[in-house]
This record gives structure tokens, C-alpha cells and sequence, in this order.
């Protein structure tokens, strides 16, 4: 654990906090901006990144989604319930955003310095046990069989998961992403990809295993403390954490030259997601 902590420590910690961008702001514009700054972090232009987002009513589809047999059939059912859908680039399976799930992605450069992919994933592992310490739960890293877009770093209390954990990497960045659940219902989000999938798949024999999804091993983080938490009050924890290791917080949105690179991005993944989404 220790290890993990190191990569937290970095001279300075660049904040770019897009909680407050409002339900016009696409999730594909959020992988445009994780690629571009990726791209600065590890050609050593900018420092270490922490960029934490939301997003309105929005699945997120994997790579391996876009070959579901019955794909456009489920993508019409989540449009029907008001969601807007993408594909994401990188790993992973469908997920739901909304105004309850904090977005959180930490951008290391290594370039000098190897990082290890468990090493990525048990940072983040290591930042959201420390955010939640006040509320004294065993946060366990290990996949929950049953969730949607399960993986061995599915975080969980109590055998219930309310985060998701992926990695990206360009140019010497790392991007290590973290879905968390804050507010809201697991259960119900899950029931959405439940929905999904039934209608995507139906019966066909497909050569990748698709999650069967049971609703009741999902939560958010509200209904597992049994507080009161906010997205604001997690973003408050984590720049209070960011803080402690590092000498500077710097806030800022993105950069002259990164807007170039950012368009360039935005379009590549915004072609790309038209193609796959036709299936």
C-alpha cells in the first residue's frame, strides 16, 4: 500500500474540475480531454493531472458492447428512458453516468519512470480508501460478479460495488479513471444495463461473455455509509487528500496548446463512436 501512495505524491497537482459543465457536456468530449492531457502529462508539458467530471443521463458503452447481436435495439431502449449513449476508448463494458456518479481521473507521466498497471489501479484504490476512512468501511478491491462492466478492481463495501476502475495510456501519460457511485440508486442504474443487455443479446450465442447483471449487488456510496454524501463533499475529500501530497494545488482549465490537440482528439473519438455505433 505504501507503493501505491507514492504516485500520489507529486510536486505539483494540476486540478481541472468539470463537476458544474451541466447536462450539455458530452462524455466524449471527457475522453477527448483525458487523451489530451495524457498527451501533455507525458511529454512533460504539463504536471500531474486531477480532473474530476460528471455527466447527465449517459451510458457509456465498451468496445466489446458495439458487437452485441441486437446492439441498435438496446441503444433505441436506453434513448426511450432518456439516455444519451457513447463508446468509450478505453477498456471495459457498459456503464451509467448521471448527476450521482463522480468521474475522477488521475494523470501521471512516465517517462522516467515505469508504472506498473496494478500500480495504476492500486492508487486509485488507495485515494478512495483514504477519502472514505471518516466513515470507518472496508473498501475491497476484487471483481463482483453480477455488477455491469465488472473487472478485478471493482470496488466494493460490504460485497457491494459502487466503483469502477480503468486505465489509459498515450504518449508516456497513464490516465487512471474511477466511476463512483456517490448518490443515487445502484440498484437502479444496474437495472438499466440489466435492460441493456436482455434486449442487445436476447438469445444469441456471442463468442464474448456478457455480464448477466443482478441489480441487488450494486449500491451507491450514500446507501453503503448510510450518510450523508455529496459529490461536492467526495471533491472536497480528494483536494484535501491531493493536497497533503503535493506542495501545490494549481487550478486551471485546459491550456492554449492543449485546446489544439483537444480538437484533434474530440474529432478522431467522435468519428470512431459514429461508426461503432451504427454496429
Amino acid at each position: 500500500m505504501q507503493e501505491s501512495m507514492s504516485l500520489l505524491i507529486q510536486p505539483t497537482w494540476r486540478i481541472i474540475d468539470q463537476t458544474s459543465m451541466g447536462p450539455y457536456f458530452s462524455a466524449l468530449q471527457s475522453f477527448a480531454m483525458d487523451d489530451t492531457l495524457c498527451h501533455s502529462v507525458g511529454t512533460g508539458q504539463s504536471p500531474a493531472v486531477a480532473r474530476a467530471w460528471v455527466h447527465h443521463d449517459t451510458v457509456v458503452l465498451g468496445i466489446q458492447d458495439t458487437k452485441l447481436p441486437y446492439l441498435q435495439e438496446g441503444i433505441q431502449y436506453l434513448q426511450e428512458e432518456g439516455f444519451r449513449t457513447i463508446v468509450r476508448n478505453s477498456g471495459g463494458l457498459a456503464v451509467v453516468l448521471d448527476e450521482g456518479v463522480l468521474n475522477l481521473s488521475l494523470i501521471f507521466p512516465e517517462k522516467d519512470n515505469k508504472i506498473d498497471i496494478n500500480m495504476g489501479y492500486d492508487t486509485m484504490w488507495h485515494l478512495v480508501r483514504k477519502m472514505l476512512e471518516p466513515y470507518e468501511v472496508n473498501v475491497e478491491a476484487r471483481e463482483i460478479v453480477g455488477s455491469y462492466c465488472p473487472g478485478s478492481y471493482d470496488l466494493s463495501i460490504g460485497g457491494k460495488k459502487f466503483a469502477g476502475i480503468s486505465q489509459r495510456r498515450i504518449r508516456n501519460g497513464v490516465a487512471v479513471q474511477i466511476y463512483l457511485c456517490v448518490t443515487g440508486s445502484g440498484s437502479e442504474r444496474a437495472r438499466y444495463i440489466q435492460t441493456f443487455y436482455q434486449k442487445a443479446k436476447q438469445s444469441a450465442e456471442t463468442k464474448f461473455q456478457f455480464p448477466i447483471i443482478l441489480p441487488e449487488v450494486m449500491a451507491s456510496l450514500q446507501e453503503l455509509v448510510d450518510k450523508e454524501l455529496t459529490v461536492q463533499t467526495c471533491m472536497f475529500k480528494l483536494l484535501t487528500l491531493l493536497q497533503k501530497h503535493s506542495q501545490e494545488l494549481r487550478s486551471t482549465q485546459l491550456l492554449e496548446y492543449e485546446a489544439d490537440l483537444y480538437e484533434g482528439y474530440l474529432q478522431r473519438i467522435e468519428e470512431r463512436n459514429e461508426k461503432m455505433q451504427r454496429g
